[in-house]
C-alpha cells in the first residue's frame, strides 16, 4: 500500500541551534570535553577534576565548559558535597548519542567493583574484556552482561554494559542472604539501571512520568507507596523505589498489609540509591532518608513525614499504609489530571 509522506523542513530554531552545537563540537578540545563528562555514567567530575584528566589549565577549562552549556550541550548539577559537577544534556544525547555511545564507562569509574575477595589474576570472562574488576565473578554473570550488551546494543557500549552488571552484582551480594537469588536479582535490577540511564540521558523517550520513591531500607515506606502507585496507575506512570541503606529483604508485616488492599510487592526487593535512577526521575520522593539523595536540577523533590513501619505492630502499620495510601492517590490525580 503506497504511504503518504509529508516532508517537513527543520524549523529555523532548531536549525539555529544545531548550527550552534555543531559550531562548538567543531573544536576537537570540546569533543574531547563532552565525550569525558559521556564517559561517566554517576557524573562525578568537577572543572578541576576535568582539566586534569584532559591536562588542561583550569581557566581554559572554565571557558570550553561555559560553551558546552551556551549551546545546551552540558548541565550542571551540585553534588553532596556542594560541588559543581557536569553531564552531557539531553540534548547532547538526543542529537549526538552516535558519537558519545561510543565511549564506554570502564575508564573513569571511580567506584571499586572488585568486591571483597577478587583473586587478582584470575581469567576475566571474555563479556568483562577491559572493565576493572571482573575477577572473581561467577561464569552467569558474564552471560547476564553479554545477554544485557546485546539487548542494549543500539544505546550503550559493552563496557558499560558490563561495569554497571559487575557494580549491580557486587551491591547485592554484600546483603544477600540466598546467593541462589543473586543471578536473576542482578540481571533485574541492572536492566533497570540500564532503562534508568538512558532515560536520564534523553537517549529515550518519557513516555508516562517517572517517580522514584526513597526511604533508608526500602523494606517498608518506599516499597508500600511504590506497590500503591503501580496499583493505582497501572503503566500510566513509571514507579521505582530504593533505599541509602537497604535491608535484606521486605518486611513481612507490610507484605501482610499491602495484600489486604490487593497491592502486591511480588518479586520485588530492598536496591540500593543509585544516581542515574535520580536523573531518570520527574519526582523524588523521600520518606526518612535525610540528605542521602543526590540533588539535580529539573528534577521536583517532595518529602513525605511518614513513620518507619519497621518492628511497629501491624495497627501501627495499618496506619502508616492508610496514610501513603492516601498521598499516593493524591499524587495520582496531580499527574493524571
Amino acid at each position: 500500500m503506497e504511504e503518504n509522506v509529508v516532508l517537513r523542513p527543520l524549523p529555523d530554531d532548531e536549525a539555529r541551534d544545531l548550527a550552534r552545537q555543531v559550531g562548538v563540537l567543531a573544536d576537537p578540545d570540546c569533543v574531547r570535553l563532552l565525550a569525558l563528562l559521556a564517559s561517566t555514567p554517576d557524573y562525578g567530575l568537577t572543572v578541576h577534576r576535568l582539566a586534569e584528566l584532559l591536562e588542561e589549565p583550569v581557566d581554559r577549562m572554565d571557558g570550553m565548559v561555559e560553551r558546552l552549556l551556551a549551546v545546551d550541550l552540558a548541565t550542571v548539577s551540585t553534588d553532596a558535597s556542594g560541588d559543581f559537577t557536569l553531564a552531557p544534556s539531553a540534548a547532547a544525547w538526543m542529537r549526538f548519542a552516535g558519537i558519545l555511545g561510543r565511549f564506554g564507562t570502564a575508564v573513569h569509574r571511580t567506584v571499586d567493583l572488585r568486591g571483597p575477595g577478587t583473586a587478582a589474576g584470575r581469567p576475566v570472562p571474555s563479556a568483562f574484556v577491559a572493565v576493572p574488576g571482573a575477577e572473581d565473578v561467577p561464569p552467569v554473570v558474564a552471560r547476564i552482561a553479554q545477554q544485557l550488551s546485546e539487548r542494549f546494543a543500539r544505546t550503550f557500549s559493552p563496557e558499560t554494559v558490563s561495569s554497571y552488571v559487575l557494580e549491580t552484582y557486587w551491591q547485592l551480594r554484600e546483603r544477600a542472604k540466598v546467593e541462589r537469588l543473586l543471578p536473576s536479582l542482578t540481571s533485574r535490577f541492572a536492566t533497570d539501571r540500564l532503562h534508568a540511564l538512558a532515560s536520564a540521558r534523553g537517549i529515550v523517550a518519557r513516555p508516562v512520568p517517572e517517580v522514584l520513591f526513597v526511604c533508608v531500607r526500602n523494606s517498608g515506606r518506599s516499597q508500600m507507596a511504590a506497590s500503591i502507585l503501580r496499583h493505582l496507575a497501572g503503566e500510566r506512570i513509571r514507579v521505582r523505589s530504593a533505599g541509602s541503606g537497604p535491608g535484606n529483604v521486605i518486611d513481612d508485616v507490610v507484605i501482610e498489609v499491602l495484600d489486604e488492599i490487593g497491592c502486591s510487592v511480588a518479586g520485588e526487593f530492598p536496591k540500593p540509591l543509585t544516581d542515574e535512577v535520580v536523573q531518570a526521575s520527574d519526582i523524588v520522593i523521600t520518606m526518612g532518608c535525610g540528605d542521602a539523595c543526590p540533588v539535580y536540577a529539573g528534577r521536583r523533590y517532595l518529602d513525605w513525614d511518614v513513620p518507619d513501619p519497621h518492628a511497629r505492630d501491624i495497627e501501627t502499620v495499618r496506619r502508616v499504609r492508610d496514610d501513603v495510601y492516601s498521598r499516593v492517590q493524591a499524587l495520582v490525580n496531580e499527574l493524571l489530571s
